[in-house]
C-alpha cells in the first residue's frame, strides 16, 4: 500500500496514538519515527512534516493524554457535589480515559523520566517551553485530587490522611492500569473504575467514633 504524502490530511490522534503504541511496544529508545509512521500509513518523511523529531512527538503524546484528562477532571472538581463524590467520578474520569488509550496511559508510566531527562543543548526554546508548561500542568492535575481530599477531609468525609502520599499513591495506580489493562480482558474500564473508586473511598472513610486504632 502506497504511503500518505506530507500533505494529505492525516489525523494528529492517530499519530500519537501510534506513537504511544511503538513506545509501549520497542521503549523510547528503541522507538523511531519509521515505526511510528508505519502505524499511520505515512512514510518517514512526511511525519517530520508534523513533529520536528522523536522529543517532540513524546511531548506531544504526553500532552494529550494528560490534556484529555484535565478536560474530564476539571468540570468535576468545580461542581458543587461533595468531595466523595468528585472523587469517585474523578476516579472514574481518570480510569476510563485511561482504558480507553492505554498505551497513552503507559506512555505517563514508563516516559516522563525519558522526558525530564532529555537536555539536548539542541533542543530549541519553544520545546523547553511546553516541556516546562507540561509539568506544570500535571502538577495542577495532582492538585486537584489534593484539593478534594483535603476539603473531604476538612469537611468530615475523609479521615486524616497524608494527603500528598496519597494523592500519588491513588495516581500511580491510576496510571499503571494503562500498563496492564487489556481491552479484551475479563473487565470493561468501567467495572476496573468502579472497583477502584470504591476501594480508594472505602479506605479515606472516617473511622466510627468511639473505635480504637490498632
Amino acid at each position: 500500500m502506497a504511503r500518505k504524502p506530507a500533505d494529505q490530511s492525516v489525523n494528529k490522534q492517530d499519530i500519537l496514538a501510534a506513537a504511544a503504541a511503538v513506545l509501549q511496544r520497542n521503549g523510547y529508545d528503541a522507538t523511531t519515527m519509521k515505526d511510528i509512521a508505519a502505524g499511520v500509513n505515512l512514510t518517514a518523511a512526511s511525519l517530520y512534516h508534523h513533529f520536528k523529531n522523536k522529543d517532540a512527538l513524546l511531548l506531544a503524546v504526553l500532552e494529550y493524554g494528560l490534556g484529555q484528562a484535565l478536560e474530564q477532571i476539571t468540570p468535576i472538581v468545580e461542581s458543587a457535589l461533595p468531595a466523595v463524590e468528585k472523587l469517585r467520578a474523578m476516579i472514574h474520569a481518570h480510569i476510563n480515559g485511561i482504558t480507553e488509550h492505554p498505551a497513552i496511559g503507559a506512555a505517563m508510566v514508563f516516559e516522563i523520566r525519558t522526558l525530564m531527562t532529555i537536555n539536548d543543548k539542541s533542543l530549541d526554546d519553544d520545546y523547553r517551553a511546553r516541556r516546562e508548561a507540561f509539568f506544570k500542568m500535571r502538577d495542577s492535575f495532582e492538585h486537584m485530587f489534593r484539593r478534594v481530599l483535603e476539603a473531604g477531609i476538612h469537611n468530615g468525609e475523609f479521615r486524616a490522611v497524608d494527603v500528598a502520599i496519597v494523592t500519588r499513591a491513588m495516581l500511580g495506580a491510576h496510571n499503571w492500569v494503562g500498563v496492564w489493562y487489556k481491552p479484551a480482558g475479563r473487565l470493561r474500564g468501567e467495572q476496573i473504575a468502579a472497583i477502584m473508586a470504591e476501594t480508594f473511598v472505602l479506605s479515606l472513610q472516617p473511622q466510627p467514633v468511639g473505635t480504637s486504632q490498632r
